[in-house]
C-alpha cells in the first residue's frame, strides 16, 4: 500500500515547525543570555547554565524516552516491562538529592570531571569518559537510529532500507547539536516532549478502546507485574541489579545528568529532575506497555513491530502522521542528547587536557559530531534481526554500567583510593561481565541483572583490595569520623 500525501505533509510540516519554534526560542533565550566566547566549553555544553525547570524536565524527559522504549519496551507485550519506568523514579531522587548537588558543588561541566577532583587522575577521568563515549557510539547512538527507522518504516508503510531512513534521522538530529550546542537540544526536547507525550497517551488510549477496554484476551504471564525466573525482569531482580542500573543511569550518566548541571542553580537543577520524576510516575509506564499488550490482542505475537502496527491500524492519516512527526522529533532528540554529551566527554576528558586546553569549542564540536554521526549509522545494520531491542541494549549495558558506577563508589565513598586502583576495578569488572554474559556457562548463570549487581560488588573489591595490597594504601570511609 503506498503512503499517504496528507499523512507525509503533516508529518514533514510539524518536523519544520518544530525546527522553527526551536530556532525562535533559541534566538531569544541569546539575545537575553549571549554565549559569545567559541573558547567556552561550559557555554557550549552546559548552555551558560540558563536552562530553567521546564527546559532541564523537558529535555531529561525526551532524551530518555524515544523509540528504543516505545519500540523496544511495547516489543515484549507484556506490562512487567513498566519496572524499568517505575524503578527510574529512584535514580532521579537520587540524582536530585544526592549527585547534584555534589556536581554543582565541584563545578563539574561532566559527571567524569567529578572523579578527577577526587582523585586529581586525568587518566582515571579519561578512562570513565573513554567507557561512556564507546556506550553511546557502540550501542546508544545506532540502537536509536535503528528502532526509530523500524518504526517509521512499519507506520509510513516505506519501502526503504533500514540505512536509508536512518541517514536524514541522524544528519537532521546532528544539526541540533552542532549549531545550536546543548540549548537547542534542550529546547527542541521540550517542544517535541509536549507532542510526544500527548499523543503517546491518546495512542494507549485508542488501543484500550480497540480490545473493550478488557486484557481478558491477554494470557495471565503478559499481564502480571512479579515476573518469575524466566521472564524479563524476575522479581528479585529489582532488589539487586536494577537498584545500581537506575543509579548509574540518571546519576552518573552524561547524557542524563547534563542537563540537570545546566540550570542557573541547584534548586533550579533539583525542580527540574522532580517534575521530570513526576512525568516518569504518571505517564510513562503506561505508555510503554499498554499499546503493546493491545497489540498481543489484535495482531498475536510481533515482537518489534507491535507499535507501529498499533499506530498505523487505529491512527487515521492525518494524524499517523502526526505522531510520527513527534516519534521522529523523539528520535532527533534523544540522539542529538547523547551525540551531544559524546562530544562533550571528548571536549572536556581528551582533547582539553592532553591536547589543546583552549580549543575552538564550537568548531570543534561540528567536526567531533559529523564523525560519530558516520561511525553510528556504519552500526546501525549490526541491530537489525535482533529478538528483543531493549532487553539487547540492558545486556550490553552490563558492560560499562556497573564497572563505571563502581568508580563513583569508591572515589566517593572512600577516602585514600588510588586512581589506579579504581582503573583496576573497572577493567575487572568489565572482563568479568563479559566472561559471564557472552562466554556462557553451565549451569546456567542467574538472570543479567543479578550479574550486574554482582559485576558491581567485584569491581568495587577488586579496587579496594588492588589499593590496599598492591598499592600500600589504606581506604576508609568518607563518612566515617
Amino acid at each position: 500500500m503506498p503512503f499517504d500525501i496528507i499523512q507525509v505533509g503533516v508529518f514533514f510540516g510539524l518536523t519544520a515547525l518544530t525546527a522553527i519554534l526551536t530556532l525562535w526560542l533559541c534566538r531569544r533565550m541569546q539575545r537575553t543570555h549571549p554565549i559569545v566566547d567559541r573558547h567556552d566549553a561550559r557555554g557550549q555544553f552546559l548552555a551558560g547554565g540558563t536552562l530553567t525547570w521546564p527546559f532541564v524536565a523537558g529535555s531529561i524527559t525526551l532524551t530518555n524516552l524515544s523509540t528504543d522504549q516505545l519500540v523496544g519496551m511495547n516489543g515484549n507485550q507484556m506490562l512487567l516491562l513498566a519496572w524499568w519506568e517505575l524503578a527510574a523514579i529512584g535514580g532521579l531522587l537520587i540524582l536530585a538529592f544526592v549527585f547534584l548537588p555534589i556536581y554543582y558543588r565541584e563545578g563539574c561541566t561532566t559527571t567524569t570531571e567529578l572523579l578527577e577532583k577526587k582523585t586529581g587522575s586525568r587518566r582515571l577521568r579519561a578512562t570513565i569518559g573513554g567507557l561512556f563515549l564507546a556506550g553511546n557510539l557502540l550501542i546508544y547512538l545506532p540502537i536509536m537510529l535503528y528502532t526509530g527507522s523500524l518504526f517509521l518504516k512499519s507506520m509510513l508503510n516505506l519501502d526503504l532500507p533500514i540505512l536509508a531512513i536512518a541517514t536524514p534521522l541522524a544528519l537532521v538530529g546532528a544539526a541540533y547539536a552542532v549549531f545550536g550546542g546543548l540549548r537547542a537540544v534542550a529546547v527542541s526536547d521540550t517542544i517535541s516532549g509536549v507532542g510526544v507525550l500527548g499523543m503517546a497517551v491518546f495512542v494507549a488510549l485508542l488501543s484500550l478502546q480497540a480490545i473493550g477496554w478488557t486484557f481478558e484476551a491477554v494470557p495471565p504471564e503478559r499481564l502480571t507485574m512479579v515476573g518469575d525466573n524466566d521472564s524479563p525482569i524476575p522479581w528479585h531482580t529489582l532488589l539487586t541489579g536494577m537498584v545500581f542500573i537506575q543509579i548509574f543511569y540518571w546519576s552518573t550518566n552524561q547524557t542524563i545528568t547534563q542537563r540537570a548541571m545546566a540550570a542557573p542553580t541547584l534548586r533550579e537543577g533539583q525542580k527540574g529532575v522532580l517534575a521530570a520524576a513526576v512525568i516518569r510516575l504518571f505517564i510513562v509506564p503506561a505508555i510503554v506497555v499498554v499499546p503493546g499488550v493491545a497489540a498481543y490482542v489484535l495482531f498475536g505475537d510481533v515482537g518489534d513491530l507491535a507499535y507501529g502496527m498499533v499506530v498505523a491500524k487505529l491512527l487515521p492519516p492525518w494524524l499517523s502522521g502526526a505522531f510520527g512527526a513527534m516519534i521522529a522529533a523523539a528520535v532527533l532528540t534523544s540522539f542529538n542528547s547523547v551525540l551531544n554529551s559524546s562530544v562533550t566527554l571528548w571536549v572536556c576528558d581528551f582533547h582539553q587536557p592532553f591536547i589543546n586546553p583552549r580549543p575552538d569549542v564550537a568548531r570543534l564540536n561540528a567536526w567531533i559530531s559529523w564523525g560519530m554521526v558516520a561511525a553510528a549509522l556504519m552500526l546501525v545494520p549490526l541491530y537489525e534481526g535482533a529478538d528483543s531491542i531493549i532487553n539487547l541494549v540492558q545486556q550490553l549495558n552490563g558492560l560499562l554500567s556497573m564497572p563505571i558506577l563502581s568508580a563513583f563508589i569508591v572515589c566517593l565513598l572512600f577516602r585514600g583510593v588510588a586512581a589506579p586502583a579504581a582503573i583496576a576495578g573497572v577493567i575487572s569488572g568489565t572482563l568479568f561481565y563479559g566472561a559471564l554474559t557472552f562466554l556462557g556457562s553451565s549451569p546456567p548463570l542467574p538472570h543479567y541483572i543479578h550479574q550486574m549487581a554482582v559485576t558491581l560488588f567485584v569491581s568495587v573489591g577488586v579496587a579496594l583490595a588492588v589499593n590496599r595490597f598492591a598499592l600500600g594504601n589504606r581506604a576508609t570511609l568518607a563518612f566515617a569520623g
